[in-house]
Protein backbone atom coordinates (compact mmCIF):
# COMPACT_ATOMS: atom_id res chain seq x y z
CA UNK A 1 0.00 0.00 0.00
CA UNK A 2 0.99 3.82 -0.66
CA UNK A 3 2.10 5.45 2.52
CA UNK A 4 0.91 8.87 3.43
CA UNK A 5 4.62 10.33 2.70
CA UNK A 6 4.68 8.43 -0.82
CA UNK A 7 1.92 9.92 -2.34
CA UNK A 8 3.07 13.99 -0.73
CA UNK A 9 5.91 13.23 -2.25
CA UNK A 10 4.53 12.52 -5.61
CA UNK A 11 2.27 15.52 -5.84
CA UNK A 12 5.04 17.73 -4.76
CA UNK A 13 7.56 16.42 -7.27
CA UNK A 14 4.99 17.25 -9.76
CA UNK A 15 4.39 20.59 -8.79
CA UNK A 16 7.84 21.31 -8.39
CA UNK A 17 8.37 19.90 -12.46
CA UNK A 18 5.50 22.29 -13.39
CA UNK A 19 7.03 24.98 -11.84
CA UNK A 20 10.40 24.51 -12.09
CA UNK A 21 9.77 24.39 -15.93
CA UNK A 22 7.65 27.34 -16.49
CA UNK A 23 5.33 24.99 -17.37
CA UNK A 24 1.35 26.19 -18.32
CA UNK A 25 -0.76 24.48 -15.99
CA UNK A 26 -3.06 24.97 -13.50
CA UNK A 27 -4.07 23.52 -10.10
CA UNK A 28 -7.86 22.32 -8.86
CA UNK A 29 -8.74 21.37 -5.56
CA UNK A 30 -12.21 19.45 -5.35
CA UNK A 31 -13.50 16.23 -4.00
CA UNK A 32 -11.73 13.09 -3.94
CA UNK A 33 -12.85 11.22 -7.02
CA UNK A 34 -10.26 8.47 -9.02
CA UNK A 35 -12.71 7.65 -11.63
CA UNK A 36 -11.89 9.30 -15.00
CA UNK A 37 -15.64 10.30 -15.80
CA UNK A 38 -16.78 11.47 -12.59
CA UNK A 39 -13.43 13.32 -12.30
CA UNK A 40 -13.93 15.22 -15.75
CA UNK A 41 -17.33 16.33 -14.47
CA UNK A 42 -15.84 18.06 -11.02
CA UNK A 43 -13.34 19.71 -13.26
CA UNK A 44 -15.34 20.60 -15.78
CA UNK A 45 -13.78 19.20 -19.00
CA UNK A 46 -14.31 17.14 -21.72
CA UNK A 47 -13.50 13.05 -21.14
CA UNK A 48 -11.76 13.55 -23.72
CA UNK A 49 -8.88 15.84 -22.57
CA UNK A 50 -8.48 13.30 -19.76
CA UNK A 51 -5.23 11.09 -19.19
CA UNK A 52 -6.68 8.04 -18.23
CA UNK A 53 -3.29 6.65 -16.57
CA UNK A 54 -2.41 2.48 -15.83
CA UNK A 55 0.08 0.98 -15.31
CA UNK A 56 0.79 -2.23 -17.27
CA UNK A 57 2.79 -5.28 -17.20
CA UNK A 58 4.97 -6.35 -20.01
CA UNK A 59 6.15 -10.15 -19.92
CA UNK A 60 9.13 -9.69 -22.34
CA UNK A 61 9.92 -13.54 -22.02
CA UNK A 62 9.83 -16.21 -19.55
CA UNK A 63 11.48 -14.29 -16.63
CA UNK A 64 11.81 -10.72 -18.07
CA UNK A 65 9.09 -7.81 -17.72
CA UNK A 66 8.98 -3.78 -17.82
CA UNK A 67 6.40 -1.65 -16.54
CA UNK A 68 4.80 0.89 -18.93
CA UNK A 69 2.17 3.96 -17.62
CA UNK A 70 0.09 3.89 -20.39
CA UNK A 71 -1.94 7.18 -20.80
CA UNK A 72 -5.55 7.13 -23.54
CA UNK A 73 -8.28 9.83 -23.40
CA UNK A 74 -10.94 9.70 -20.84
CA UNK A 75 -13.43 8.06 -23.15
CA UNK A 76 -10.97 5.11 -24.23
CA UNK A 77 -10.18 1.80 -23.08
CA UNK A 78 -6.42 0.86 -22.77
CA UNK A 79 -5.93 -1.88 -25.65
CA UNK A 80 -3.38 -4.48 -23.68
CA UNK A 81 -2.26 -6.02 -27.50
CA UNK A 82 -1.28 -2.78 -28.59
CA UNK A 83 1.28 -1.79 -25.31
CA UNK A 84 2.14 -5.58 -26.15
CA UNK A 85 3.32 -5.19 -29.40
CA UNK A 86 4.83 -2.03 -29.22
CA UNK A 87 7.18 -2.80 -25.90
CA UNK A 88 7.94 -6.02 -28.28
CA UNK A 89 6.07 -8.06 -25.60
CA UNK A 90 4.93 -11.81 -25.30
CA UNK A 91 1.68 -10.89 -22.79
CA UNK A 92 0.67 -7.58 -21.04
CA UNK A 93 -1.51 -7.03 -18.42
CA UNK A 94 -2.69 -4.46 -16.16
CA UNK A 95 -0.16 -3.83 -12.70
CA UNK A 96 -1.50 -5.47 -9.47
CA UNK A 97 -2.67 -2.65 -7.63
CA UNK A 98 0.23 -2.56 -5.18
CA UNK A 99 3.12 -2.63 -7.88
CA UNK A 100 1.40 -0.11 -9.48
CA UNK A 101 1.06 2.25 -6.13
CA UNK A 102 4.71 1.47 -5.70
CA UNK A 103 6.20 2.41 -8.99
CA UNK A 104 4.02 5.12 -9.33
CA UNK A 105 3.70 6.71 -5.13
CA UNK A 106 0.35 7.31 -6.15
CA UNK A 107 -3.43 5.32 -4.71
CA UNK A 108 -5.34 3.79 -7.49
CA UNK A 109 -7.28 6.41 -9.99
CA UNK A 110 -4.45 9.60 -9.27
CA UNK A 111 -1.93 7.71 -11.23
CA UNK A 112 -0.19 10.67 -13.26
CA UNK A 113 1.00 10.45 -16.85
CA UNK A 114 4.39 11.38 -15.71
CA UNK A 115 7.50 8.89 -14.25
CA UNK A 116 9.57 9.76 -11.47
CA UNK A 117 11.17 6.05 -11.82
CA UNK A 118 13.45 5.66 -14.56
CA UNK A 119 12.66 2.33 -15.40
CA UNK A 120 8.96 3.17 -15.85
CA UNK A 121 8.13 4.42 -19.16
CA UNK A 122 5.13 6.51 -20.12
CA UNK A 123 3.55 5.81 -23.31
CA UNK A 124 0.47 7.83 -24.86
CA UNK A 125 -2.01 7.46 -27.25
CA UNK A 126 -2.04 10.30 -29.56
CA UNK A 127 -5.50 10.41 -29.65
CA UNK A 128 -4.34 12.53 -25.99
CA UNK A 129 -1.75 14.84 -27.89
CA UNK A 130 -4.89 16.45 -30.10
CA UNK A 131 -6.37 19.12 -27.42
CA UNK A 132 -4.51 21.65 -26.18
CA UNK A 133 -4.93 21.00 -22.73
CA UNK A 134 -5.06 17.45 -20.79
CA UNK A 135 -6.31 17.05 -17.53
CA UNK A 136 -5.74 14.44 -14.75
CA UNK A 137 -5.26 13.88 -11.31
CA UNK A 138 -2.23 15.21 -9.60
CA UNK A 139 -0.91 12.15 -7.59
CA UNK A 140 -4.20 12.63 -4.86
CA UNK A 141 -7.53 11.83 -5.47
CA UNK A 142 -8.57 15.62 -4.25
CA UNK A 143 -6.03 17.78 -6.87
CA UNK A 144 -5.93 17.91 -10.42
CA UNK A 145 -3.54 19.57 -12.78
CA UNK A 146 -5.09 20.88 -16.03
CA UNK A 147 -1.82 21.23 -18.40
CA UNK A 148 -1.05 22.51 -22.15
CA UNK A 149 -0.47 19.36 -24.01
CA UNK A 150 2.88 20.98 -25.48
CA UNK A 151 4.09 21.54 -21.72
CA UNK A 152 3.17 17.92 -21.07
CA UNK A 153 5.24 16.67 -24.00
CA UNK A 154 8.15 18.74 -23.51
CA UNK A 155 8.24 17.74 -19.61
CA UNK A 156 7.64 14.16 -19.97
CA UNK A 157 8.57 13.19 -22.98
CA UNK A 158 6.11 10.50 -23.72
CA UNK A 159 6.78 7.66 -26.37
CA UNK A 160 3.45 8.21 -28.68
CA UNK A 161 1.49 5.08 -29.42
CA UNK A 162 -1.75 4.18 -30.94
CA UNK A 163 -2.47 1.86 -27.46
CA UNK A 164 -6.02 3.02 -26.61
CA UNK A 165 -9.39 1.81 -27.97
CA UNK A 166 -12.48 4.02 -28.44
CA UNK A 167 -15.53 3.18 -27.04
CA UNK A 168 -17.16 1.63 -30.40
CA UNK A 169 -14.23 -0.22 -31.08
CA UNK A 170 -13.57 -2.04 -27.38
CA UNK A 171 -13.75 -5.83 -27.46
CA UNK A 172 -15.44 -7.91 -24.79
CA UNK A 173 -12.45 -8.57 -23.39
CA UNK A 174 -10.50 -5.15 -23.44
CA UNK A 175 -10.67 -3.05 -19.82
CA UNK A 176 -9.54 -0.68 -18.14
Amino acid sequence: MTSATAIADSYARLIDLLAGAGADYRLLRHAPEGRTELASLIRGHRLEQAAKCIVVRVALGRKRRRYVIAVVPGHHRVDLDAVRDEYGGTKASFAVREVAEELTGCVSGSIMPVSFDPSVEVVVDPALLEHDEIWFNAGRLDASVALSTASYVALARPRAARIGLAPALVPATATG
